[in-house]
């Protein structure tokens, strides 16, 4: 079993999501064995947003720099550093970057199988495959 009490922030590989958004995973599949979450962050240029989807389990937001626009089921709300959400499985939701620099978020899914569907299209993906892109 694979067990990694600390792991430094700058030894983990930057995923590209397309539009200059990265993503890190910090504790998941792949660095760990059977993790009970996953967790990670992302990283939005200014003016970039992620898509409008949902995943197959819960997740916690919170914003670690700049300003987010929250829209989740149709609701709007603005967040800032050390905000947080949660947002329910299944439930359709994106964060775009209003401020005027990067928008770092940490999120973190109750689960360690994490899937993205996105509304616009129905698709679903694994979470960091090569088509969960912004």
């Amino acid at each position: 079993m694979t067990v990694e009490a600390v792991v430094p922030y700058d030894s983990i590989s930057p995923f590209a999501r397309g539009d200059g958004v990265e993503t890190r995973l910090m504790i998941g599949r792949g660095r760990v064995d059977d993790p009970p979450f996953t967790t990670g962050t992302t990283i939005f240029p200014k003016d970039a947003a992620a898509p409008m989807h949902s995943h197959n389990c819960d997740e916690q937001v919170t914003v670690l720099e700049g300003q987010a626009m929250a829209e989740v089921a149709g609701a709007r709300s603005e967040l800032g550093p050390m905000d947080t959400s949660f947002v329910p499985a299944d439930v359709p939701h994106r964060f775009v970057n209003i401020g005027d620099g990067p928008l770092k978020i940490l999120w973190i899914y109750a689960a360690a199988e994490v899937t993205r569907t996105f509304t616009d299209t129905g698709k679903t993906v694994p979470h960091l495959s090569q088509g969960d892109k912004v």
